[in-house]
């Protein structure tokens, strides 16, 4: 299955995005580890994208889907994938649509895990981090709200949602039966 994986920060994506990979078999890929991969084997795209880190800019959209495009052609992720932290926006949805235009596959599917931001702020709060102060963690979630969440609208066709509230164990039993809902195999 060839997956996005939205939600809201706190929403458990990163520890969902574990257990769907597994039980799915298909491989995690998430932009935060293709920037890191990138940029430790100092890529020109890894380049581009330090410049951006070291200056607090954004990567921009054709740096990050040059990566996406480049980790999307190995072998692994042939069968499918679950992508997390892309698209973010809905013109790096326009891009995914043009890597995935030319490779002849399609998404199968868009998981939203969805959380009421009260629920996911107290979960950010709680990790004790530095730099996850009431302030900035509800400013990420007005970020998400503005840029990433127009993605359910142009992803609705294909959009799965699943309460991510609970036992991590079934939010992701809710996730697999919304994604066999879909009419495709999943796990």
């Amino acid at each position: 299955m060839r997956i996005i994986l939205i939600g809201p920060p706190g929403a458990g994506k990163g520890t969902q995005a574990g257990a769907l990979s597994e039980r799915l078999g298909v491989p995690h890929i998430s932009t935060g580890d293709l920037f890191r991969d990138h940029v430790a084997r100092r890529t020109p795209l890894g380049q581009d994208a330090q410049h951006c880190l070291d200056t607090g800019e954004l990567v921009p959209d054709h740096v990050t889907g040059g990566m996406v495009r480049e980790r999307l052609q190995r072998p692994d992720a042939r069968n499918g994938y679950l992508l997390d932290g892309f698209p973010r926006t809905v013109p790096q949805a326009k891009e995914l649509s043009s890597i995935l235009g030319a490779t002849g596959t399609v998404l199968d599917a868009v998981l939203e895990l969805s959380a009421p931001e009260e629920v996911v702020v107290a979960r950010l709060l709680s990790r004790g981090r530095t730099d996850d102060t009431e302030e900035v963690v509800r400013n990420r979630q007005r970020v998400y709200r503005n840029q990433t969440a127009p993605l359910l609208a142009h992803y609705s066709d294909i959009l799965v949602t699943v309460p991510a509230v609970g036992p991590v164990a079934e939010i992701t039993a809710r996730a697999l039966d919304g994604l066999s809902a879909t009419g495709r195999r999943a796990g």
